[in-house]
C-alpha cells in the first residue's frame, strides 16, 4: 500500500484582473521569473497570464523556462520579420487587464517615460488603458542619480502606473548589498490592484 502525499495548501491572493501581460527585462533578478510564472499558476490559476521577455533578459532566463510553467508559450519583445495580419502592441494592449514590468532595467524604464514605442511590448504600454505595476531593479549608485529618481517618478505621475520602490540588495558585480532590486512579485500585483482604490496610489512615491 503506497502512502498518500500531502500537498501544502495553496496561500490565498487577492488580484482582480483576470488577464496579465508579464514583461521581463535585462535585469539579472529577472531569472527568477520562471518561479513567479509558476506561483502565479498555483496561486491566480484564474489569471491567464502571457509573458513577454526583452532580448538582454534572454542572458539570464530562457524562454523555454518561462514557457514550461505558464500556459501559453513565452514570447520576445521583437519586431518580427514575417508578414503578420494582427499587430502584437495592439492586441497586447487590448488583452492585458494588467500589466507588470518584472523587473525594470533603467533603461526599460527611461524608454518608457520618454514615450518610446521602439519594441511592441513598450508601444503596448503607451496604447493600454490597463493598469501598469512596473518594478525597478537598480545597479549600485543609480538610486542616488537624481535623473534615474526622476524618471522613476514621471513613471509613477501617469494616472494608470505604479512604481514599487526598490529595496537594498545584493550586486551580482560587487558582492555587497549596494543595490536596489524589486521586493517579490505580490507586492507589485498587491500595487496594481490598489491602483485605483486610492487618490494617493500606492507605490506612487520612490525613495531617494
Amino acid at each position: 500500500m503506497s502512502e498518500r502525499q500531502e500537498t501544502a495548501p495553496v496561500p490565498s491572493f487577492a488580484f482582480t484582473p483576470r488577464r496579465l501581460l508579464l514583461v521581463g527585462t535585462g535585469a539579472v533578478g529577472v531569472a527568477l521569473l520562471p518561479y513567479w510564472v509558476r506561483w502565479i499558476e498555483l496561486v491566480l490559476p484564474e489569471v491567464d497570464t502571457r509573458v513577454v521577455v526583452t532580448r538582454s533578459a534572454e542572458r539570464f532566463v530562457t524562454r523555454a523556462a518561462l514557457s514550461a510553467y505558464g500556459e501559453h508559450e513565452a514570447v520576445r519583445d521583437v519586431w518580427p520579420d514575417e508578414p503578420l495580419t494582427k499587430a502584437p502592441h495592439v492586441e497586447w494592449a487590448m488583452w492585458a487587464e494588467a500589466v507588470a514590468v518584472y523587473p525594470a532595467t533603467v533603461d526599460f524604464v527611461s524608454r518608457f517615460v520618454a514615450g518610446r514605442g521602439d519594441s511592441p511590448a513598450m508601444l503596448a504600454l503607451q496604447c493600454t488603458r490597463a493598469p501598469i505595476g512596473i518594478a525597478p531593479s537598480l545597479p549600485p549608485g543609480a538610486i542616488d542619480n537624481p535623473v534615474i529618481t526622476g524618471l522613476l517618478a514621471d513613471a509613477a505621475a501617469r494616472p494608470n502606473v505604479c512604481v514599487l520602490p526598490p529595496e537594498p540588495g545584493s550586486s551580482s558585480t560587487t558582492g555587497r548589498d549596494d543595490a536596489y532590486v524589486p521586493p517579490e512579485l505580490p507586492k507589485l500585483l498587491t500595487l496594481i490592484e490598489g491602483l485605483g482604490d486610492s487618490p494617493a496610489r500606492p507605490g506612487s512615491e520612490v525613495p531617494v
